[in-house]
């Protein structure tokens, strides 16, 4: 005797096989899936580094600040600042271009 599943068992299991399919589709796809968050740890990723670089920088910003200072004067950085700004050269220097 051949046995064939009633017409509601079969609606039932096409229900929880297509929500079955739905759910992992999200869990992949969706705004908080996996592809997702790779996507935002890359984005982390890059902007850690971008904000290690941008310290780095105000750092040594920082520092030229503070060696041209009133209180603190380099004058090896002054003098290199005024002939990169000014356009100056010591008499005994030879210029190369």
């Amino acid at each position: 005797m051949t046995r064939t599943l009633p017409i509601g068992a079969l609606i039932y299991f096409f229900a929880a096989l297509m929500l079955s399919l739905y759910f992992a589709f999200a869990a992949v796809q969706g705004p908080s899936g996996i592809l997702r968050r790779v996507q935002l740890e890359a984005e982390t990723a890059e902007l850690v580094a971008e904000r290690d670089r941008l310290q780095a920088e105000v750092e040594r910003m920082r520092n030229l600040t503070r060696r041209l200072s009133d209180q603190y004067l380099d004058l090896e950085l002054l003098d290199e600042r005024a002939r990169d700004v000014l356009g100056l050269v010591r008499a005994d220097e030879l210029i190369v271009r």
